[in-house]
């Protein structure tokens, strides 16, 4: 068995482990990345690609979001990288949602957030992809930004090997960490710190350790149209008011109360499988939609079409695009964290660190999470 030596292993080349190893190397660590894939195959990839720093609390986690959307602004200067500064619209079409965009809205500069209401009269000024009949109004953020997920973990994986000096191991599989040594088939490595960063795979390394913690796996099931004609964009990302009920940012409005008894009362299928909407397009002009959250240790491998039909009903009731065939659908699943935490970041022994349990807000969240604890500012 070959021995090799590095200052830092990674495991993991999802976007977790992709965003701790590029911080890494800009510190001027030797990283040494593993992916048991050929490439990343799982949430990284089957996610929206949106950077959505209105969805989280005031203060550290926003904070931490907007450190995010500055390093894909960088990445993607550095590597052609799709990133669009899309912003995003929260659109209402009943009271309830109203009141609540109204309260966050009126505290939103006091607690940092960069949004304004919009009056369904001027919507136009921002998309024409909105069903202006029932609008009763819209919140516009500037901050939200579009990636291609599909295409991100490979880009930036190519480029921490290419031009920041990353040794990548694709197809490897960390068999046993017996510190300093990290061991996979072929290869031993004698590395002094390890980020275990493995997502929904959580079982394989430290199982004992997992076993005790609060995560769990959540299911989220997506569709993808065809291209739109004639270089038709939808402008900002689009959601709705179900979206108020699944972002934490809402949880301080008062007004949500009522908006929450309504929907369980009247759309009591859309609570129970955790459907809310997001639309997003990419560069090629295909719209993503989604998505649902179903929670467990795991889950049926097909996925269930009355969820999509779900998705599919609420949509038509605000987006209206040319083309509105569905491509493609799939599923992802991603670690959640049960107690509301909204990372779990912790030590199983010396010189390893656990990195998980972003709760599908990898995107969003990963790069400013890897800053803190690599500087040494994680609390």
């Amino acid at each position: 068995m070959q021995q090799q030596q590095a200052d830092v292993a990674v495991i993991g080349a999802g976007i977790v482990g992709l965003a701790m190893s590029y911080k890494l190397a800009k510190q001027g660590k030797k990283v040494v990345l593993f992916e048991r894939n050929s490439r990343a195959i799982s949430a990284s990839i089957r996610n929206f690609g949106l950077v959505w720093p209105i969805g989280q609390t005031a203060g550290k986690m926003y904070n931490r979001a907007m450190h995010s959307r500055s390093v894909w602004k960088e990445l993607a200067a550095a590597t052609g990288l799709q990133c669009q500064e899309t912003g995003s619209l929260h659109l209402v079409y009943e009271k309830d949602e109203l009141a609540v965009l109204e309260e966050f809205t009126g505290a939103a500069a006091q607690n940092g957030y960069a949004c304004e209401l919009i009056t369904p009269a001027n919507i136009g000024k921002y998309t024409q992809a909105v069903k202006t009949e029932g609008l009763l109004g819209a919140m516009y953020s500037n901050t939200e930004m579009t990636v291609n997920p599909r295409q991100a973990s490979a880009t930036i994986a190519a480029y921490l090997q290419e031009q920041m000096g990353v040794t990548t191991r694709f197809s490897t599989a960390v068999n046993a960490i017996n510190m300093p040594y990290i061991e996979t088939k072929d290869e031993k490595w004698k590395v002094d710190q390890v980020y275990v960063c493995s997502g929904a795979d959580f079982e394989t390394l430290y199982p004992a350790i997992f076993a005790d913690t609060y995560l769990t796996k959540c299911k989220l099931q997506m569709m993808r149209t065809v291209p739109q004609p004639g270089n038709w964009q939808l402008g900002p990302a689009l959601c709705a008011g179900l979206t108020l009920l699944h972002y934490a940012a809402f949880n301080s409005c008062k007004t949500l109360d009522a908006l929450k008894r309504r929907i369980e009362a009247e759309m009591p299928e859309y609570v129970k499988w955790g459907v809310h909407l997001l639309i997003s397009q990419n560069g090629d002009g295909e719209l993503t939609i989604g998505d649902s959250h179903e929670y467990g240790p795991d889950f049926d491998p097909f996925d269930k079409s009355f969820i999509n039909d779900l998705i599919v009903k609420y949509m038509h009731t605000f987006l209206q695009a040319p083309d509105l065939t569905i491509k493609e659908s799939w599923h992802g699943i991603y670690p959640k964290l049960k107690n509301g935490n909204t990372d779990l970041v912790m030590s199983p022994e010396p010189g390893v660190m656990i990195v998980n349990g972003l709760g599908g807000a990898g995107m969003t969240l990963s790069f400013g999470l890897a800053e803190e604890i690599v500087s040494g500012t994680y609390k």
